[in-house]
C-alpha cells in the first residue's frame, strides 16, 4: 500500500502539467474583439475600484499576520505581537507617504542606470473633485494599493523576531525598512529601474520585491538578535515552545489567503476592459489553487516524515504556496499553479528543521515561507512567464545583497546604541508585562 501511495504521489506533479489547464488560456486573447467595449470614465471607475478593493484586501492581511503571530507565540508575549502589528502598519503608512513612494517611483530618466532616485513631492493625492483621466485611474487609489504592500513587507519581519525583541528598536527598524530599504527594491522593477530596464526581471506581485525583501530583513535580524532563551540546548537539543492558540493562527492564515486575492488580483493594475477583468479572474483561480497545492503537499510531507500531519506546517504550506505563485499568477495553467504552490508548500517542511540546526530561531516560519518560497516563485517565472533565468537570478541576488547589507547596518547600529533585546529576566517573564503592560490572557501570562 505504501509503495503504491508513493508511486502515485510521485506521478501526481507530472499529471498536473500534462493535463493542461482546467481554465482556458488567457481570455484576453479570445475576447480581443470586445476588449475595448468599456472605456472613458467607466474604465477609470473600474480601474480605481480594482486598486481600492485590492488595497483593502491587502490591508486586511495585516489582521491575518497579527492573528497568525498571536496564535503561534506564547501567551506571555501575545499583546506585544498585536502592538507590533498595528504599529508597523501605521509606521509603514506614514513613511511610504513621506519618503518611500517617491523613492519607489522616482521617474528614472531615459538611459539612467536606475539604481536609486528620488521623485518630486507627489504624495498620490488629488484635490477634491479632481480626476486624472489620462492615467486611467485615481492616483490616490494607486498610492493606497502600493502602501499596503509596503506594510506587508514589515509584517514578515515581526513574526520571525517574536518573543525576544524590544518594541522601540523594532519600530525604528521598520521606519527605515519602509522608508528606504523596501522602496529601493521596488524602484528597480515596478519603478522601471535597473532590474526592469537592464535584465528584464519580472515579479508580477512581489515574490521577491515584497516577500523576499521581508525575508532577508528577518533573517539578518534573527542572526544578529539570536534565539529565544532556552530554545536550543546542548548537544543539538531543540526545545519546542508551543503556540498559545492554534485556532487563532488558523484564522490568521485564512485571512491572509483571502487578502492574497487582492494582493495578486489587483496587481493586474487594470479592470477597464473585458480582457483585464478576465485575467483578474484567472489570477484568482491560480492563486487559490497554488495555496491548495501547498497545503496538501505539506500535510503529505509531514505525515511521511513524522508519522503525523503537522497543522502549523499545513498553515505555512498554504502561505508558501501563495508566496510562490505571486511572482507570476497569470501565465501558468492551473496544473502548473498547483505544482508551483505544492513545491512551495514543501519548502517549510525542509527549511524549518534546517534553520533549527543552524540555531536560527524563526518563531512563525516566515523565513522559509516568504524568503525561500519567494526565491522559488521568482526563479520559476523563467518557465511559466516571459523572463530569463539569468535575469530572475540577478534580481534575487541583487535584492539579497542590498536588503541584507542595509538591514545588517541598521540592526547593528540599534544593537550598539539602544540595544535590541530585553534582559533575560524580562524575556523569561514575558514581554507583555514590561513592553505593553497589558496581558492578552490574564492568569496565563507566565505560561512557559
Amino acid at each position: 500500500m505504501n509503495t503504491k501511495f508513493l508511486i502515485g504521489a510521485a506521478a501526481f506533479p507530472a499529471a498536473l502539467v500534462l493535463s493542461g489547464p482546467a481554465v482556458a488560456a488567457p481570455v484576453a486573447e479570445a475576447a480581443a474583439p470586445v476588449a475595448d467595449a468599456v472605456g472613458g470614465g467607466t474604465a477609470y471607475i473600474f480601474n480605481t475600484l480594482l486598486f481600492l478593493i485590492g488595497g483593502f484586501l491587502v490591508m486586511w492581511m495585516a489582521a491575518g499576520f497579527a492573528m497568525l503571530e498571536a496564535g503561534l507565540v506564547r501567551a506571555k508575549n501575545t499583546s506585544t505581537q498585536c502592538l507590533k502589528n498595528i504599529g508597523l502598519y501605521s509606521i509603514a503608512g506614514l513613511m511610504f507617504w513621506a519618503v518611500g513612494y517617491n523613492i519607489a517611483y522616482p521617474g528614472f530618466a531615459e538611459g539612467a542606470l536606475g539604481l536609486f532616485g528620488i521623485g518630486g513631492t507627489t504624495y498620490g493625492m488629488q484635490s477634491a473633485g479632481e480626476a486624472d483621466l489620462e492615467k486611467g485611474y485615481s492616483v490616490a487609489s494607486d498610492w493606497f494599493f502600493q502602501m499596503v504592500f509596503c506594510a506587508t513587507t514589515a509584517s514578515i519581519v515581526s513574526g520571525t523576531l517574536a518573543e525576544r525583541i524590544k518594541i522601540v528598536p523594532f519600530f525604528m527598524f521598520v521606519t527605515v525598512l519602509t522608508a528606504v530599504i523596501y522602496p529601493v527594491v521596488v524602484s528597480w522593477e515596478w519603478g522601471e529601474g535597473y532590474l526592469d530596464s537592464v535584465w528584464g526581471f519580472s515579479d508580477f506581485a512581489g515574490s521577491t520585491l515584497v516577500h523576499s525583501t521581508g525575508g532577508w530583513a528577518a533573517l539578518v535580524g534573527a542572526i544578529i538578535l539570536g534565539p529565544r532563551l532556552g530554545r536550543y540546548g546542548p548537544n543539538g537539543q531543540i526545545n519546542v515552545f508551543p503556540g498559545t492558540n492554534i485556532p487563532l493562527a488558523t484564522l490568521g492564515t485564512f485571512i491572509l489567503w483571502l487578502g492574497w486575492f487582492g494582493f495578486n488580483g489587483a496587481s493586474q493594475l487594470a479592470m477597464g476592459t473585458v480582457g483585464d477583468v478576465s485575467d483578474v479572474s484567472k489570477i484568482f483561480v491560480n492563486t487559490n489553487m497554488a495555496a491548495c497545492g501547498g497545503v496538501v503537499v505539506a500535510i503529505i510531507a509531514t505525515q511521511l516524515r513524522y508519522g503525523k500531519a503537522d497543522v502549523t506546517m499545513a498553515l505555512n504550506g498554504a502561505l508558501a504556496g501563495l508566496v510562490a505563485i505571486t511572482a507570476e499568477p497569470l501565465a501558468p495553467t492551473v496544473g502548473q499553479s498547483v505544482l508551483i504552490g505544492g513545491i512551495g508548500g514543501l519548502l517549510p517542511v525542509i527549511f524549518v528543521p534546517l534553520l533549527d540546526k543552524l540555531k536560527i530561531d524563526d518563531v512563525v516560519g516566515a523565513i522559509p515561507v516568504h524568503l525561500v518560497a519567494g526565491i522559488w516563485g521568482t526563479l520559476i517565472v523563467a518557465w511559466t512567464g516571459d523572463a530569463t533565468l539569468v535575469g530572475q537570478l540577478v534580481g534575487v541576488l541583487l535584492t539579497m545583497v542590498w536588503v541584507s547589507a542595509a538591514s545588517a547596518i541598521v540592526w547593528l547600529l540599534l544593537k550598539i546604541t539602544i540595544g535590541i533585546r530585553p534582559s533575560e529576566e524580562i524575556e523569561l517573564a514575558g514581554l507583555d508585562i514590561h513592553e505593553t503592560g497589558v496581558e492578552a490572557y490574564p492568569g496565563l501570562a507566565n505560561q512557559a
